[in-house]
This record gives structure tokens, C-alpha cells and sequence, in this order.
């Protein structure tokens, strides 16, 4: 399931980087410093917030960097946390329905976005926010592995499963698979999942405050069993942005985006995106993009 959603996302993603909204948009930007060890066919962004609620689209793809936004996409708060869980697009129009944790009622909401190119301008034609789940008070990060979804909260790890009750569309209660050490996580995305059976399990990346770009593995059968992988032991710990991409002549590879809360990027490529091996990971920084606005992995 989870995979149909990620090919979706980047039909998205590919309308997102070719159009603009004249006076909302920075132009795009070379991205030289990086570009000799990401290959050019990698793409990556990543969804953020301004102050006044106006969404944007950071992008880096075919060694250029970008930032887009829409007419009519403002939402009235920012949210601490914010996932995809849902994409389709065309050259004309595209679908996004997403989770948002909200600053402060403590309530998870459902976005749901619709956009269309009129007169070679996007626009979002329709745009819904809905209570979807209580509880979310302190979010900091959200992940989606359909049909679960990863919460960090404090010091804690939580796991929802997405299901029906009555045929509405819901969230289970949350089973909290830790309670201590996920404080230190910056970032959090999901990446893939692997294994059949009881050994099925959800793979996650993220970055944390000591520096470490690390990777979990998360029994779905007994999401209390974790393991996890240093891919890289320093370094990382700038980042409160890590989003992960896609390259369409290197399958087995992915681009990694990194954001500071200062506003600099990074940009990395990983050959082999299943070896959980760090030391072929290779890129740098973009720097100063003025990506200063909240962004959220993905």
C-alpha cells in the first residue's frame, strides 16, 4: 500500500518543481557544491510553513534548488509535525492529503489539497482541514508507513495503526514502543519496509543531537523490538530537516536534503539505500538558501 502512495507522491513532487506563482516563488538557486557526487537524475523536497501559514515547497532536483508555493495554499497555524500520507498529479492538476499535529489544541488534523494549472498559474482550488484524532499535544515528528504511523513525542516513540471502524477512516490508540532516548532525535522519516512475516519490519532515518545519521528498524509484529544502525557518526546534528528522494536512473540509490533551522541545506547521495552502511554516503552543503521557514522530513 504504502508503496503505490510513494509513487504517487512523486508524480506530486515532478508538478511541484516545474511551476511557480509569480511573487510568492525564490527562483531557483545552482546547487555546484554537491553536484559532483549526487547524480543529476535525483530529485528530493520537502513541505514547510512561513509564519503567516503560506506553504512552501523546498526542492533540490537535477543539481538546482527551489522554492515553491501556491496561491490560495495557507493553512491558519503551523504545524509542530506534518506528514504525506497521499499523492496523485498530473501536468494539470494534482491530490495531497496529508497529517498535521496542531501547535496548540493537542489535535491531529487531516489536510486535504487539490491543485490545478490555470493560465500557466498553480493554484489550489480546494483545501480542507479536519479534526482527525485527539491526543497530539507536544508532537515533534510524524511518520507515515501505511498503514502506521510513527509519532515522537518528548523522550517517547508512539506507533497508530491506520483502520476502519464503521467504514470512517480512523486511528488506533497509540502503542508506545519507548519511553526514553527519543529526545535526542532531530529528525525522523520513513524509508521503506523489508522482511515477510514476523520479521517484517519498517525501516526509519533520521538524525539526532549527537550527531549520528542513524537508521531504526521496527518489528511490525512487536513494534517494542528495535534495532538500529550508525550510519554516520557526526555531522548530522544541525539538521531539523531530513527528507529523503528518489533518482530515476539509480534505483537503489537515494538523495538525502538536509535543512538547519538557520536556513543552510545539504545535500547527499546514497548508492545503496538498503546496505545500512553510511560510508558510501557522499554530497555537502548547499549553503545559505534561506530555507528559514519550518520544515518537516518526509
Amino acid at each position: 500500500m504504502h508503496k503505490s502512495i510513494v509513487t504517487a507522491a512523486r508524480a506530486l513532487t515532478a508538478v511541484a518543481t516545474g511551476f511557480a506563482v509569480t511573487g510568492v516563488v525564490v527562483p531557483a538557486q545552482p546547487a555546484s557544491a554537491a553536484l559532483s557526487d549526487v547524480p543529476a537524475d535525483c530529485s528530493v523536497s520537502t513541505a514547510a510553513y512561513r509564519s503567516d501559514g503560506q506553504r512552501l515547497t523546498y526542492v533540490y532536483s537535477g543539481g538546482q534548488t527551489s522554492t515553491k508555493a501556491y496561491a490560495n495554499d495557507i493553512l491558519s497555524w503551523v504545524p509542530t509535525a506534518h506528514q504525506q500520507i497521499g499523492a496523485s498529479g498530473d501536468d494539470t492538476s494534482f491530490r495531497s492529503t496529508e497529517y498535521a499535529a496542531h501547535p496548540t489544541d493537542g489535535r491531529l488534523y487531516k489536510l486535504s489539497r487539490q491543485g490545478e494549472l490555470v493560465d500557466g498559474e498553480w493554484r489550489i482550488m480546494s483545501f480542507s482541514s479536519g479534526h482527525f484524532a485527539i491526543g497530539f499535544a507536544n508532537t515533534r515528528i510524524l511518520a507515515s508507513a501505511s498503514p502506521y504511523l510513527y509519532r515522537v513525542a518528548g523522550s517517547s516513540l508512539y506507533r497508530y495503526t491506520e483502520t476502519y471502524v464503521n467504514d470512517v477512516f480512523t486511528l488506533s490508540p497509540p502503542v508506545q514502543l519507548a519511553s526514553t532516548g527519543w529526545d535526542t532525535v532531530n529528525t525522523l522519516t520513513y524509508e521503506r519496509s523489508g522482511g515477510t512475516g514476523s520479521a517484517a519490519v519498517d525501516v526509519l532515518i533520521g538524525t539526532k543531537t549527537n550527531g549520528e545519521l542513524k537508521e531504526w528498524r521496527i518489528n511490525r509484529a512487536t513494534p517494542t523490538t528495535i534495532t538500529s544502525k550508525v550510519l554516520r557518526a557526526s555531522g548530522w546534528a544541525p539538521f531539523t530537516s531530513l527528507s529523503t528522494g528518489y533518482c530515476d536512473a539509480h534505483p537503489n540509490g537515494r538523495p538525502l536534503l538536509g535543512i538547519t533551522a538557520a536556513g543552510a541545506a545539504s545535500v547527499h547521495f546514497d548508492a545503496n539505500k538498503t546496505d545500512g552502511v553510511g560510508t558510501d554516503i557522499k554530497g555537502g552543503s548547499l549553503g545559505s538558501l534561506g530555507w528559514t521557514e519550518k520544515a518537516y522530513g518526509q
